[in-house]
């Protein structure tokens, strides 16, 4: 099997420069330790689990289904009644995890704890700013998020063919690409843009191990470029999500004026958890980048990991070398 050698791998000590994004109710043991025994780098979204208990839970049930490393993203947003963040990252300490992914929040405040247990820290970012300012502090790696991505894609608007080269101009540290890579020609396009690797949400989303309902996979293979939302520009907290009923909603009533409470019912985290449970598209908010326009099946981590990787390498070794005069 071919391989490539980035500074993300050698650090990291992973196989293939590829990482699973840490997605909300996405983000479990099954999907993750899929993603490891591929090759990549597994993450398991910390606030999926409800308390920190079943976090330690769900990061055993992982160990029992691979024995290659994997993270814990751990996401810290404003909130009127915060998770116990302190209990969720004690956890990850006291289970013995070696690699983090922080997001939201300036990572400064858990550098300390992780950096004492040896822990190495991907910090994911929107902005040149944000990610120099992590690099300031002391994570290892930063992964940087395109306009195309889902979620929470800043309030920039710089999309990642603009954004990922001048990250990678002004950072010392690896880069991850986030943000639109589904496949062999958008790795070898984040190697090209100077990054070190690549990381997939919407992707993986879209695999066999991923505990996502059937429809919603199917639904993001028929989709395309055009089938997202942006929700929450007037709020300042954009937010990339499915094209849906509810999204159309939120958009509508803010655009008339609305304020949060307004729309709070539409995008309570329950619903959108019930899509991903039931299968009912419209039931809530869900996030998925415009990359869906490059997702065409279901295979599982290890065939789409594989496939990455080999036609990577091909692209390289050959396509493009026989440009070369």
């Amino acid at each position: 099997m071919s391989a490539l050698k980035t500074r993300f791998t050698e650090a990291f000590g992973i196989r293939h420069p590829i990482v699973q994004g840490g997605m909300q109710w996405v983000g479990r043991a099954e999907l993750a330790a899929a993603v490891s025994q591929a090759g990549g780098l597994g993450m398991i979204t910390a606030l999926t689990q409800p308390t920190p208990a079943a976090l330690a839970t769900e990061i055993e049930r992982c160990r029992k289904l691979t024995d290659q490393p994997f993270g814990v993203n751990l996401t810290i947003l404003p909130a009127i009644t915060p998770p116990p963040y302190d209990e969720y990252r004690r956890v990850i300490v006291d289970s013995g995890v070696t690699i983090v992914e922080t997001a939201g929040s300036n990572p400064e405040p858990h550098m300390e704890m992780f950096r004492a247990n040896n822990i190495k820290i991907i910090h994911k970012c929107t902005s040149v700013r944000h990610a120099r300012k992590a690099e300031a502090v002391g994570v290892d790696a930063v992964s940087i998020d395109g306009f195309e991505c889902a979620g929470h894609p800043g309030e920039d608007d710089i999309p990642g063919l603009v954004l990922i080269p001048a990250a990678t101009d002004r950072l010392s540290i690896p880069v991850l690409a986030s943000g639109g890579f589904a496949d062999a020609r958008g790795l070898v396009a984040a190697l090209a843009l100077g990054a070190d690797g690549i990381n997939m949400g919407s992707r993986f989303m879209c695999t066999v191990e991923s505990p996502i309902h059937d429809k919603v996979k199917q639904a993001i293979v028929d989709g395309d470029e055009r089938g997202t939302q942006l929700i929450f520009r007037q709020l300042r907290n954009t937010a990339r999500v499915a094209g849906n009923a509810v999204s159309r909603d939120v958009v509508e009533i803010l655009q008339g004026g609305g304020t949060f409470p307004d729309i709070a019912p539409l995008v309570a985290g329950s619903r959108g958890r019930k899509v991903f449970e039931d299968g009912d598209l419209d039931a809530g908010i869900w996030t998925v980048g415009m990359v869906q326009g490059l997702i065409n099946d279901i295979p599982t981590c290890a065939v789409l990991v594989d496939r990455i990787i080999a036609e990577a390498s091909s692209i390289i070794s050959r396509r493009l070398s026989e440009l070369v005069a």
